[in-house]
């Protein structure tokens, strides 16, 4: 079906990575793959950095006087209010004058970066000079820095430019405003500029001229039968460069790269589609969709009616290139309560200038969104893992009542990807949702917009259960180690998949009270978004655990605020079920851990939220 390896132009120092990569994904086969080298600009440059200390008796006595005493002292005043040598005051106050804290004139006068620091209980200490190094890596069209000097090494590849034009354009380091390299030490994640910690880079040099080192990089050039797509890919070591193959990618779309040239692979290689491998393309989505339609035409035939076929097939729409990202973002708009995401691979483009603001704009209607990821085995096999920064952001972003409305996953070992939108909207195909920033067509790729009911339910299942499990781990985990942040992302992981139930019954089972403020959040948005009934049976639960609670609970004002949300929503919508819930026990509970006042009655308390 594939071209033997011992066809393919293959370096022999790649041969093993290529059966391992061929052997993780069976739809894959790599072509051809050659090792190159490319030129790295490395800039050493001195940094000047202030940071703070804690201030002296003193020295908090003589900055608090003179932002408090009207009018501000003199040294020779302080002095003689404390008893003490007015030396010892002049000694101080040229100190913190040296240190921008005090303005040169007389009286004492705090400068505004003295204000800042004092509020923080410190000084700034005089600034020290450290060295780091500006990388600048034409393939990513980036600059970043880091502590330890790059070694230079003798690499005898082939140089990737005599190839393929690269822009050697050198930045003049030294004519970048600090602003932009304060934000590029931050991205490098070089504890250098904490501004929240105030320790600040002041001003920067360059130390010496630039100098050029060599790297060594892969070329993989693969045809994926599932996708029936080629695709191109720079890696370094297992490490998959996405910019630098999506930068490829468009060259070779441009007619800009020559294969035979680049690792001699013939034109007509590159078009070797045998109808083995016609036929597997997305076997599994293929498979699903022409049940489906055979189901419907079945259906029809029985039912006496005369059958359209475009009428049929216009449930399951393929959509190509740039349709996709249209769609994907229509889709995504029109959800009401709940999306589910699975993709094998993830960058920094989910959180882009797009996404994060769409993604918070759904939060803010109480939409719960669901990302699955992965394609190893096991997280630490995973070649080209997400950022962590990448799923601090995400998870930052909340609902009104402050819940995690993105639940951000490693579920691994799936190469499907796939998009499921209030149960009714089926996206499935060679689309990477999660790596695509919207800057350039995705050519080549197909997509299936499904809104058939048995496909789309058949989808769902599949992949809940898959969530579903993933939340009953983390719940065994937050158990065995009464971690309480570990059990918050099991239960909104519950409560995106309609699953409150579950919930309770684990914090009932196991006494864990502290969480049942989160779940009655989770609650009020089940409310709101209307998939859970006032009348459910959850509720009466939750409102017999009320009696385990005792005044002393350190959440008590939090379980207070989220049963007056929770009664308040199900009677703004049915008194009946929320007047049905306060039964005499349940009132006395709600008297005795003040979540009523004194003077409320059950159908007082309905009213104000009727």
């Amino acid at each position: 079906m594939f071209l033997a390896s011992s066809a393919k132009p293959i370096d022999d120092n790649l041969k093993n990575l290529v059966d391992e990569i061929e052997a993780q994904n069976s739809s894959l086969s790599v072509l051809a793959a050659r090792q190159f080298r490319y030129s790295l600009r490395q800039t050493p440059i001195e940094l000047n950095i202030k940071e703070p200390r804690q201030f002296n008796v003193l020295e908090e006595f003589i900055i608090r006087a003179a932002i408090e005493f009207q009018p501000p002292p003199t040294e020779d005043e302080l002095a003689s209010v404390l008893g003490l040598d007015s030396v010892f005051i002049k000694t101080t106050t040229t100190t913190l004058r040296s240190l921008q804290t005090l303005s040169p004139t007389s009286p004492l006068t705090v400068t505004a970066e003295g204000r800042s620091f004092y509020e923080k209980g410190s000084v700034p200490q005089p600034p020290y000079p450290i060295q780091i190094y500006a990388i600048t890596d034409p393939l990513s069209d980036n600059i970043t820095f880091q502590s330890e000097s790059l070694n230079e090494t003798v690499i005898n590849f082939p140089d990737l430019a005599d190839f393929i034009t690269i822009d050697h354009t050198i930045a003049d380091i030294a004519s970048l405003p600090l602003e932009a390299i304060q934000k590029s030490i931050q991205a490098s994640n070089l504890a250098l500029h904490v501004p929240e910690e105030g320790k600040i880079v002041t001003s920067y040099r360059v130390l010496a001229s630039t100098q050029k080192i060599w790297r060594k990089i892969s070329l993989f050039v693969m045809f994926d039968s599932l996708e029936d797509k080629l695709t191109i890919q720079i890696r370094n070591g297992k490490q998959i460069l996405e910019s630098a193959s999506n930068w490829l990618e468009v060259l070779h779309t441009e007619g800009k790269i020559s294969f035979q040239a680049l690792c001699k692979l013939s034109t007509e290689t590159i078009h070797y589609k045998p109808e083995a491998i016609l036929k597997q393309k997305n076997t599994e989505i293929e498979a699903r969709l022409e049940n489906i339609r055979q189901k419907a035409l079945e259906a029809a035939t029985k039912a006496g009616k005369k059958v359209d076929n475009s009428i049929v097939l216009a449930k399951a729409v393929q959509l190509r290139d740039g349709q996709i990202s249209q769609v994907f973002s229509e889709v995504l708009n029109s959800a009401k309560s709940q999306i589910m995401i699975y993709s094998p691979w993830g960058n920094q483009a989910i959180i882009n200038e797009k996404s994060l603001p769409l993604l918070q704009k759904l939060a803010n209607r109480g939409v719960w969104i669901l990302i699955g990821h992965g394609i190893a085995r096991q997280l630490e096999d995973e070649d080209n893992p997400i950022p962590p920064e990448v799923e601090k952001k995400l998870r930052a972003i909340k609902t009104p009542d402050g819940l995690p409305s993105v639940q951000f996953f490693w579920l691994g070992d799936s190469h499907v990807k796939e998009v499921i939108v209030d149960q009714e909207i089926y996206l499935c195909g060679s689309h990477n949702w999660l790596s695509y920033r919207g800057d350039y067509l995705p050519l080549g790729e197909s997509v299936y917009k499904v809104t058939i009911p048995y496909q789309v339910k058949e989808a769902y299942e599949f992949l809940a259960n898959r969530f579903q499990n993933h939340a009953q781990n983390l719940w065994h985990n937050a158990l065995e180690n009464r971690d309480f942040q570990l059990a918050v992302q099991s239960l909104c992981l519950w409560g995106a998949l309609g699953m409150e139930d579950i919930a309770l019954k684990e914090i009932q089972q196991n006494n864990w009270l502290e969480l049942l403020p989160v779940w009655l959040n989770i609650a009020l948005q089940g409310l709101r978004l209307k998939n859970i009934q006032a009348d459910s049976v959850s509720f009466k639960t939750a409102l017999l655990l009320l009696s385990k609670v005792s005044l002393e609970e350190v959440f008590l004002e939090l379980l207070q605020q989220g049963w007056r949300k929770v009664i308040g929503a199900i009677a703004s919508h049915n008194p009946d079920a929320a007047l049905n819930l306060l039964s005499d026990e349940v009132w006395a509970q709600f008297l005795r851990l003040n979540i009523v006042k004194k003077s409320d009655s059950p159908s007082g308390f309905i009213l104000q939220h009727t």
